[in-house]
């Protein structure tokens, strides 16, 4: 049998595209899924025995909440971890996914919490090590060096009463003696998550699996991954830069349009609950403007620089770091035609400081003071705050939650604001 690794529909043969979610290259062989559900049959039942007799006995079961006691990460998940929760967490190689996972079970531990480390792409003593590093004591944390699930599920049974939480680094690593196919592979993935789920489920313990993204920056593994756990967070972020963003992709206990925000540092994540501290205001330059943007329901300042220089060339280049280049093909269009400044024979490139990536649109207004004010050598005081989305006619649109801008840029001190209640007209806010 064959499997698309990003929908599970299944295929007799071989293809290079799948005919239900067209994507390429996503086909690979895979076991015959026609009884393997009667494998784990005795198993699955044995889970949900358990299950029903914790129901009755009402010794295990719980329905109180739990404070990581990392604000930005509670506040991510609406506000704190439910008992029985799977966390599929998910960033790119080196970005601080286990940085943070150290740090979570240090903070539970202190609150007199066990947790059970499961090490499978790193030894517990180099684990340990870094926990030295960033200065953790991880008191009550036991570090298990095993990848076999069936392994980890008989080791769970036996001490069913002393975890209350579990960390799966990384669910890639693990291997199932019931599934075919090498580690990391579809099957494997399917079922290890499956596994870790309905311990996680039976025994009420909340658990944390960490995830791997591909270069397309999509979840590595199965989609039916994302569908099995509760909470899907994304930890995103320059690995080069200092500012990292906890997003929620998905979340069956609470919002999903709240973010953290983490500044890495040599002793670990520290919390940014103040955008001001991500920024060094600097003093009337050309070409820095500051804009309020909104991640999830937070405002946060960010810097956006611009930098207008002759092309030698016969096709201008236009660069863009953390904006949306088709967007910034839009301004420059709007500005030729708007604002009759030409850019025909001028080089752009547009940054946003911090290595991270926005889309809200509200950014539009500040990358086109940024150009205009680079292109005419003009500086921009350092008390003045721009956003707004630019339409095609020339005009400054409103933006999400702009009240919520406005008062986020007076408690930061900004006096001079533009945006769409000032004036919707470009013309007249240059």
């Amino acid at each position: 049998m064959f499997i698309c690794s990003k929908c599970q529909k299944e295929y007799t043969k071989w293809s290079g595209k799948c005919e239900n979610c067209q994507s390429w290259n996503t086909i690979i062989e895979s076991e015959s899924t026609l009884f393997k559900g009667t494998k784990n049959k005795k198993k699955d039942s044995k889970i949900v025995e358990i299950y029903l007799n914790n129901l009755e006995k009402n010794t295990l079961l719980t329905t109180s909440e739990i404070k990581t006691g990392i604000l930005e990460f509670d506040n991510t998940l609406g506000g704190r971890l439910v008992p029985g929760q799977v966390i599929l967490l998910a960033g790119s190689p080196g970005i601080g996914k286990s940085t943070l996972t150290l740090q979570l079970i240090n903070s539970l531990s202190e609150q007199g919490k066990k947790i059970l480390y499961l090490c499978g792409e790193e030894s517990p003593l180099q684990i340990k090590d870094r926990a030295i590093r960033i200065k953790l004591a991880l008191k009550n944390v036991t570090f298990v060096a095993e990848t076999n699930v069936n392994a980890i599920e008989k080791y769970i049974a036996s001490n069913n009463s002393k975890f209350n939480f579990i960390v799966v680094d990384s669910i890639q690593t693990l291997y199932s003696e019931n599934a075919a196919g090498a580690r990391g592979s579809v099957s494997q993935i399917s079922e290890c998550a499956n596994i870790i789920t309905s311990l996680s489920k039976g025994y009420n313990i909340s658990t944390l699996i960490i995830g791997h993204i591909t270069k397309s920056g999509d979840i590595a593994g199965p989609m039916i991954l994302e569908h099995m756990v509760d909470t899907v967070l994304l930890f995103e972020g320059d690995k080069r830069g200092e500012l990292r963003i906890l997003r929620v992709e998905k979340n069956r206990f609470g919002p999903t349009d709240e973010v953290g925000i983490f500044k890495m540092e040599l002793t670990g994540l520290k919390e940014v609950t103040d955008s001001r501290e991500l920024l060094e205001k600097q003093v009337n330059l050309n070409g820095v403007v500051y804009c309020i943007v909104i991640e999830g329901n937070r405002p946060l300042l960010v810097e956006v620089q611009a930098l207008c220089v002759k092309s030698y060339f016969t096709n201008p280049r236009r660069t863009s770091v953390g904006f949306d280049l088709n967007r910034l093909f839009l301004i420059l269009a709007v500005i030729e035609k708007k604002l009759k400044i030409s850019t025909g024979e001028t080089d752009v490139y547009v940054n946003i400081t911090g290595g991270i990536k926005i889309s809200d649109p509200a950014l539009d207004l500040a990358v086109l003071k940024a150009i205009v004010s680079s292109i005419k050598n003009s500086p921009i005081p350092s008390d003045s705050v721009y956003f707004g989305e630019i339409g095609l006619g020339g005009e400054i649109r409103k933006v999400y939650l702009e009240e919520k801008r406005i008062k986020e840029a007076k408690k930061l001190g900004f006096k001079n604001i533009i945006s769409s209640k000032k004036t919707n007209d470009i013309q007249k806010m240059l």
